[in-house]
């Protein structure tokens, strides 16, 4: 399997969450070329492919295939130039910003390798290609739609996100990994005219910038120094031409939190506030609240954790495994361990070009001139970035999956 031609072709085709079918296809046909089981159709787009092996552990790996509405500005000879018309009946431009291309790829190319090796390892090898990881819970809904049903139940979940680390490197958090997030849209109602009388309307537009403004002092003021939270309102949509005052306007907020109380708290100090610029702008109407993404904190099994560092450490050397402590994104890939029982070892590899991350750090300017997952240049160094995340995922498998060596199967952990 040529993956780098295989990574290019998924980085140039996105797909958002749900309607990830050429994706899906394309993974369906290597996993079936490759002698897996193959289940599709599996919360809509979601690919399961199965290779039974003999006695042992059932070990999972992830992968994720959305994408997102950003419009690519990497410049490179395979970037995206796709559109799709979403949910709302707006024209939005298409791009892989988060690396679930790279995802795909690597984890195709894992099951290519130990499909090649299996007279080495005995076990159950579980690939999972989620959909909807952006947007939609698409691990929720997996499990939802009986995924463990149809699929052996894995002793083991293991995954991989790429972000601008240098290529090459690899490592997992233990403990608390990534954040929990609550995501949300709140609707502002005002009263619309004509812009030349403002004095006979409510302005969303003022009460939108005044909750804005207002949220900014949610983590700043009740939020401890010693504890971690971000709200960040990535969306603020009104009117439709400068003379004309609208009727409401929509915000697009995101709340991050890695403890329990400090959530609860963040979220009633949005919800306070949104209701009094509500009321003290005068709305005839209170807002409304739609919730979006609400996943839990990324718990990383701790002894799992330390188990699969090691076996980086032994297969990449110790100067290439990371120790990223706990970061401020979010993930659902937890919810298809919690499903099943199983601890998770999530882990960050390394996809950004190494001499480039040498000199940002040199020049002090890494936020200026390493970009990102989300944004529209973000693009990870395909190589050594695939080869590091292939030989990643089928060290972890390994760990578990039996050595054909070791004698008859224990019962499974």
């Amino acid at each position: 399997m040529d993956l780098e031609a295989l990574y290019r072709d998924l980085h140039s085709h996105p797909e958002l969450a749900f309607t990830e079918h050429r994706t899906a296809g394309i993974v369906a046909g290597h996993l079936a070329d490759l002698g897996l089981e193959v289940h599709t159709g599996i919360a809509t787009t979601g690919v399961v492919g199965v290779l039974r092996n003999g006695a042992g552990p059932t070990v999972l790996l992830r992968a994720d295939m959305d994408a997102l509405p950003v419009r690519e500005q990497t410049g490179l000879p395979w970037a995206s130039t796709a559109t799709v018309v979403d949910e709302h009946g707006d024209a939005v431009p298409l791009m892989h910003a988060c690396g679930h291309d790279i995802h795909v790829t690597c984890l195709l190319g894992a099951v290519e390798a130990l499909a090649a090796a299996r007279a080495e390892w005995s076990g159950t090898l579980v690939a999972l290609f989620q959909p909807a990881e952006e947007q939609g819970g698409g691990a929720q809904v997996m499990v939802e739609d009986g995924l463990y049903e149809r699929i052996p139940v894995p002793d083991i979940v293991l995954g991989q996100h790429v972000v601008p680390h240098p290529a090459g490197m690899v490592g997992a958090h233990p403990g608390a990994a990534l954040a929990a997030v609550d995501t949300m849209e709140v609707t502002l109602h005002g009263r619309g005219g004509h812009g030349s009388q403002p004095e006979t309307t409510i302005d969303p537009v003022v009460m939108a910038a005044a909750t804005v403004m207002r949220l900014q002092t949610v983590v700043s003021r009740e939020v401890s120094p010693k504890d971690t939270a971000v709200v960040t309102v990535g969306s603020l949509h009104a009117g439709t031409k400068n003379n004309i005052i609208a009727a409401e306007a929509t915000l697009g907020i995101s709340v991050r939190s890695f403890d329990e109380g400090v959530r609860q708290r963040v979220l009633a100090g949005v919800d306070r506030i949104i209701a009094a610029e509500s009321q003290a702008s005068g709305a005839p109407t209170a807002p409304e609240m739609e919730w979006g993404e609400r996943y839990p904190v990324t718990m990383n099994d701790p002894e799992a954790t330390a188990r699969v560092n090691a076996a980086f450490a032994a297969a990449f050397g110790e100067e290439h495994v990371l120790s990223p402590g706990a970061l401020s994104g979010s993930e659902d890939v937890g919810n298809l361990a919690t499903a099943a029982g199983a601890p998770l070892v999530y882990w960050l590899l390394g996809g950004s070009d190494p001499e480039a991350v040498r000199a940002a750090v040199a020049a002090g300017t890494v936020d200026r001139d390493i970009p990102t997952n989300h944004s529209p240049f973000f693009a990870p160094l395909p190589q050594p970035t695939i080869d590091t995340g292939v030989r990643a995922l089928v060290v972890a498998a390994r760990e578990w999956l039996r050595s054909s060596s070791d004698g008859p199967a224990a019962e499974h952990s």
